[in-house]
C-alpha cells in the first residue's frame, strides 16, 4: 500500500467519501464518544496542560539530540544480543527485511499493527517470497487484509468504516458460519488467529517508543497481539521510525500516559510491554532480535519549520476533533496518515506533487493543535505548507492568484468596493432559495453547472458544500446607516444637590 492509499484524484476521493453515509455516521459517533472518554481520562490525570508541556519538552529534547540517542539505543540493543539496521528509505527497509526472512527460511510470518510497516509497503514485499504466508494479527488490520487489503480510515481504529455485516461476510470467506453478533465474530477470529500464531516462525512489530539507555522497545496494544507476535516466533523484527525514541523508562512512562489517554481515553492501554532480545533463562521470546530504524524522509523535516511534526506519538487525537475528517473520513485523504497529521506529514514523506491538496483540506480552526498531547502546532504547519506550495513551489495552477488580485484591487478602490456592495444583494438572488437571509444550492446535489469555469473555486467550492448568508440591501447595511445616522447629543449632566441620592 505504501503511504499513498489511492490512485483516484483528490476530488473523486472526496465525492466517494461523501457518498459513504455509514462511514460518515461512524466517524461522527466515534469522534463524539472519544471526546467524552478523552476529556474524562485527562481530567483524572490532573494538570493536563502541565503534562502536555512536559511531553513536548521530552519530544523536542529527543529531536535536538536525535543522532546521539539513536547511537545510544543501537549500542544497547547490540549489548543485549540484538541487531540494528538503519534504512535510509522504504526500499532499503523492504529489501533488508525480505532478505532476512529468506535467510531465516520463514514460512509463516505474523505481523502486529504498525503504521511504519504500512508506510513502507512491507506486506506487499513479503508476499513476493515464494511459499510465504503472512497474517496481520491486529483484528482491524486482519479484517482489512481479508477484504483484499482495504484502505484504513483511522490510525487507531482502521476499520471504523465497516459495519458488523460487512465483517461477517469477510469472515465467512475463512469458514465463519455464525451471525453478525460482534462477540461471536470476535470469538471465531480469536481461535483462527491463535492457530496461526502457534506455527509462526517470523514475527514483525512496530514500536511506540524505543528506550535509548537500555535498548528495549515499548509497545502499547489493546489486544495483546503484539505480545504474542514477540513471544512465539524465533525471529522478531521491530520496524520503527527514527524519531520514535525516548532517553529512558521515565520518559516512556510519561508518553505512555499521554498516548493512552489521548488515543482511546484510557488510563493505560490493556497491554503496555517492554521487550528486547530473549535472555538465556527466559522461556519465550525471540532468539534472533532485529530493529530496523527507518528514515524514509523524516530527516528532511529536521532543522526546518516542519520539525515539530516529528514530535507526534500517533495517538490520533487530532483527527478525532477535526471537522474535515468528520466529513470525509480517512479515505478522502489518500494517505495512510489522514486528518491533520496526514496534512502535515504526507507532503514531507511523499512529496508535494502527490499530496499538494491535503494542506487545503483544513479550516484552520486549530482544534487539532489544542488537543495534541505533545503540543504540535498542527494548524500552523498546515498553513506553512500552503506558503511553500504557493511561494516556493509555485504549484497553484488555477486562477486563485488572479481572483485574489482582483479582490485586492476591488477592496482597495472605494468606487469598485461601493459597486460590489450595490451588486451583492441583487447578484446573489440567483442562488437564493428558502429563507430571506440564506443562499442555498437550488440545483440537484448543489451543482451550478452553468457557472463559467473562470470562477470554479469562487462559486462551486462554496455553494456546493455550504449555505452563505445573503448580503443585505445597500439601503439597509451598516455603512448606509452610519452615513445617514445623526447621533443623539447626550443630555447635560444635572448637578446634584448635596446629600441627594443616586437612586
Amino acid at each position: 500500500m505504501g503511504i499513498s492509499t489511492s490512485d483516484k484524484p483528490y476530488k473523486e476521493r472526496i465525492v466517494d467519501a461523501h457518498s459513504d453515509e455509514f462511514m460518515r455516521a461512524a466517524v461522527a459517533k466515534a469522534q463524539d464518544a472519544q471526546f467524552i472518554k478523552r476529556t474524562a481520562s485527562r481530567r483524572e490525570l490532573g494538570n493536563w496542560n502541565d503534562w502536555r508541556d512536559l511531553a513536548e519538552q521530552i519530544r523536542q529534547h529527543v529531536l535536538k539530540y536525535l543522532p546521539d540517542y539513536l547511537e545510544e539505543f543501537a549500542g544497547n540493543v547490540e549489548k543485549r544480543g540484538g541487531h540494528v539496521f538503519f534504512a535510509e528509505d522504504e526500499k532499503e527497509a523492504q529489501e533488508f527485511i525480505k532478505e532476512l526472512a529468506i535467510a531465516k527460511k520463514a514460512k509463516n510470518i505474523v505481523k502486529s499493527k504498525s503504521m511504519v510497516t504500512t508506510e513502507i509497503d512491507l506486506d506487499k514485499t513479503l508476499l513476493t517470497i515464494p511459499g510465504v504466508n503472512l497474517l496481520e494479527s491486529d483484528l482491524a488490520e486482519f479484517i482489512l487484509q481479508e477484504d483484499n487489503w482495504d484502505e484504513p480510515t483511522h490510525i487507531v481504529f482502521p476499520t471504523l468504516h465497516k459495519n458488523r455485516d460487512q465483517i461477517q461476510k469477510e469472515f465467512q470467506k475463512i469458514g465463519y458460519t455464525g451471525d453478525n453478533d460482534p462477540q461471536h465474530e470476535a470469538r471465531f477470529v480469536r481461535e483462527y488467529l491463535r492457530n496461526y500464531f502457534m506455527k509462526a516462525d517470523f514475527g514483525i512489530t512496530g514500536c511506540n517508543f524505543a528506550i535509548a539507555d537500555n535498548g528495549m522497545i515499548n509497545l502499547d496494544t489493546n489486544e495483546g497481539n503484539a505480545d504474542i507476535t514477540m513471544a512465539i516466533p524465533k525471529t522478531q523484527v521491530v520496524v520503527m521510525g527514527m524519531e520514535r525514541i525516548v532517553p529512558s523508562m521515565k520518559e516512556a512512562e510519561v508518553l505512555d500516559n499521554m498516548l493512552a489517554r489521548s488515543a482511546v481515553g484510557q488510563k493505560l492501554t490493556t497491554y503496555c510491554t517492554f521487550t528486547g532480545q530473549k535472555k538465556a533463562e527466559e522461556v519465550d521470546g525471540p532468539d534472533d532480535f532485529w530493529v530496523v530504524i527507518v528514515d524514509d524522509g523524516r530527516s528532511k523535516a529536521l532543522g526546518t519549520e516542519f520539525e515539530p511534526i516529528l514530535q507526534c506519538i500517533r495517538c490520533g487525537a487530532c483527527m478525532n476533533v477535526c471537522p474535515v475528517y468528520r466529513s470525509v473520513g480517512g479515505k478522502g485523504y489518500g494517505s495512510i496518515y489522514p486528518g491533520p497529521l496526514g496534512e502535515v506529514l504526507s507532503p514531507i514523506l511523499g512529496g508535494y506533487e502527490d499530496f499538494h491538496e491535503l494542506p487545503y483540506a483544513c479550516s484552520l480552526c486549530a482544534a487539532c493543535t489544542e488537543t495534541c498531547p505533545v503540543k504540535i502546532p498542527l494548524h500552523d504547519l498546515i498553513r506553512k505548507h500552503r506558503i511553500v506550495e504557493m511561494d516556493e513551489k509555485h504549484m497553484d495552477k488555477s486562477m486563485t492568484n488572479l481572483i485574489l488580485k482582483m479582490v485586492g484591487v476591488g477592496t482597495a478602490s472605494p468606487a469598485l468596493f461601493g459597486a460590489a456592495m450595490q451588486f451583492g444583494h441583487g447578484g446573489t438572488k440567483l442562488f437564493k432559495e428558502g429563507g430571506p437571509h440564506a443562499v442555498e444550492p437550488m440545483y440537484e446535489d448543489g451543482k451550478i453547472d452553468y457557472v463559467p469555469k473562470m470562477a470554479p473555486k469562487l462559486i462551486h467550492g462554496w455553494v456546493d458544500t455550504r449555505d452563505v448568508p445573503r448580503p443585505t440591501k445597500p439601503s439597509e447595511n451598516f455603512r448606509h446607516w452610519y452615513k445617514h445616522h445623526t447621533p443623539v447629543e447626550a443630555a447635560p449632566a444635572v448637578k446634584k444637590e448635596e446629600g441627594q441620592s443616586n437612586d
